[in-house]
């Protein structure tokens, strides 16, 4: 197959192709657009045009590079610009050419422009356009010779052949001048360059537009950007969420361990009182064989009678040892100066019953031991006896019930009776005061001495037991009451103090935690000071953060007792220092 070098044309041999360019190319002549030279064939005619009109043929590409310039190629044309490219470059083909090649390929047999002539010389001729000064009789005259052969060319805006009255330059001129005003430099006119792409436009509003769909073009980027920022928000927003739910719900349940814990510690947790503990205690000891099947029943006998009448079955009580104490002070003890004690007092330690909780109400029962060997205490205390745990918390309820200290009943939800809740020395106070126990609270909230010690408790005691201190015999036996002590885990009860010969100071102090056959130690008649030890206690063994005492002064009388109860709303307790 042979391909036809000017219009394109397929033959299918030599001698067909010959004849086509005889017949179809031959016949045309070939006719110089500037200087009209015609009789040479199209390479020769080449030649003279690239020889003798090389400015001219320059002034044409010019115009391309201008148009190029002007209109661009990046593909976000706008609508405008393409029009007015297409217009040049359809005036071009249809005006301005005899290029053989361009006329085959772009005209019909009629000579009107075909859509396939448009575009290409819109691709690739070089085009001369048309200022808005210029007229198309400016131009060359290289139509002529396409007319001699062919048909009038269509209107390249509207199509149409013939225009009555008129020339297609008039009627172009007339009809479509707003598409033949394409403004340039060399016109006057300024060129506007695309901040965004470079792209030049010939108009302001058209560059306005152009870099409208820039900023469409980002403001959708930026949208998706706002958008994606937005998702990420919400899910480190979900994730915080949900990391915080989780720390809150593992500090829950670690407050409600530690809560329980403190519930058991204190006797919160509604595991049962006393009665129940010292049962299941006794059935433990008989299991292990350390207590006789016919000894748990005849104990469990005396508990519930115990229980019944609310009095204590004293099988934990030690009496005498003030008594012991007095005669072993005014035979030995060498090293002391001189001693003061409590009125007489007798010891109660805990049982199987309040063993970890019970120590606040054993001290209550030493207390309150000393007060009915008292005169004055005990009309004011009408002669009661020694009760037992569950009816004490009976008689702490009955003072919440009355008015006092409705913190602290709260803080135990208004109920000790069946629970192993432990009581300290507010509940002491409330309970002696609601007695008519006339009694202070004197809180020694931090240490005064090196080392974390409490001297000024020391000589608090000191000052409480002796009122005269030079001329006083070695031991002096006082009416004064023993105090109690409380600190944190645990609560004790002081009956005296010593001075020794170096002027130090230590207190005698009754611990409920001692079991009876160490405290029967001290009724013997020669006392081992040995035995002593478990009851001494210097200025350096007391080393809790903060100490609590319960000192009774008297008896209130019914109008103080009123005072009292209406001041125990906001409880507050002496400080020192």
């Amino acid at each position: 197959m042979f391909s036809c070098d000017i219009c394109g044309e397929t033959v299918s041999s030599e001698s067909d192709m010959k004849t086509h360019l005889l017949i179809v190319h031959m016949e045309n002549e070939v006719v110089c657009p500037f200087c009209k030279l015609s009789g040479v064939n199209y390479d020769e005619m080449c030649f003279h045009i690239e020889t003798a009109h090389l400015e001219q043929n320059e002034l044409e590409r010019s115009f391309e590079r201008i148009n190029t310039m002007h209109y661009g190629t990046s593909d976000k044309k706008d609508d405008t610009l393409l029009c007015r490219k297409e217009v040049n470059a359809s005036l071009l083909s249809a005006c301005a050419s005899n290029d053989p090649k361009s006329s085959a390929q772009g005209l019909k047999k009629d000579g009107s422009l075909t859509h396939q002539g448009f575009y290409s010389e819109n691709r690739s001729a070089p085009r001369k356009l048309l200022k808005s000064s210029e007229r198309l009789s400016d131009l060359p005259q290289i139509t002529e010779s396409v007319d001699t052969t062919y048909s009038s060319p269509e209107c390249p805006f509207c199509g149409k052949k013939e225009i009555c009255g008129e020339d297609m330059e008039t009627h172009m001129r007339t009809k479509h001048a707003s598409l033949l005003d394409t403004p340039f430099e060399d016109c006057g006119q300024p060129l506007y360059d695309c901040p965004m792409c470079g792209l030049i436009c010939t108009n302001y509003h058209i560059l306005q537009e152009h870099v409208d769909l820039h900023l469409e073009e980002n403001s959708f980027g930026q949208g998706m950007d706002r958008v994606q920022c937005s998702r990420d928000l919400e899910l480190a927003h979900q994730l915080q969420q949900e990391e915080d739910r989780k720390r809150r719900s593992v500090e829950s349940r670690q407050e409600l361990k530690e809560f329980q814990k403190l519930q058991r510690q204190y006797g919160l947790d509604n595991s049962g009182g006393y009665k129940q503990q010292q049962l299941q205690n006794m059935e433990i000891e008989v299991n292990r064989g350390r207590m006789h099947p016919s000894e748990f029943h005849r104990r469990k006998a005396d508990l519930m009678e115990s229980l019944a009448i609310g009095i204590d079955d004293g099988k934990t009580k030690t009496s005498g040892i003030i008594e012991a104490l007095h005669r072993y002070y005014q035979i030995a003890a060498t090293d002391v100066r001189q001693v003061w004690l409590s009125a007489g007092v007798d010891h109660f330690h805990s049982s199987l019953g309040d063993k970890g909780w019970g120590c606040g109400y054993r001290n209550f029962q030493m207390l309150l031991s000393s007060l009915l060997h008292n005169d004055a205490a005990y009309d004011c205390l009408k002669g009661m006896s020694i009760p037992c745990l569950p009816k004490i918390q009976s008689m702490i309820e009955d003072a919440w019930k009355e008015g006092f200290d409705p913190q602290g009943a709260s803080q135990l939800n208004n109920r000790l009776q069946g629970t192993k809740a432990w009581i300290g020395a507010c509940e002491v106070y409330t309970l002696l005061t609601s007695l008519g126990v006339k009694c202070r609270i004197v809180d020694f909230h931090k240490s005064t001495g090196p080392l974390g010690t409490h001297p000024r408790l020391f000589e608090w005691i000191l000052n409480y037991y002796s009122s005269e201190r030079e001329g006083s015999p070695k031991v002096v036996c006082t009416s004064k009451p023993p105090i109690y002590l409380q600190h944190q885990g645990h609560s004790r009860t002081i009956v005296g103090i010593e001075e020794r010969k170096n002027r130090t100071l230590c207190l005698l102090i009754f611990d409920p935690g001692c079991p009876s056959r160490e405290m029967q130690k001290l009724l013997k008649q020669d006392i081992e000071a040995n035995s002593l030890k478990q009851l001494r206690k210097f200025v350096g063994n007391l080393k809790h953060k903060q100490y609590q005492i319960v000192a009774v002064e008297g008896i209130l009388s019914p109008e103080e007792k009123v005072a009292r109860r209406q001041a125990s709303q906001v409880f507050t307790a002496e400080k020192i220092p």
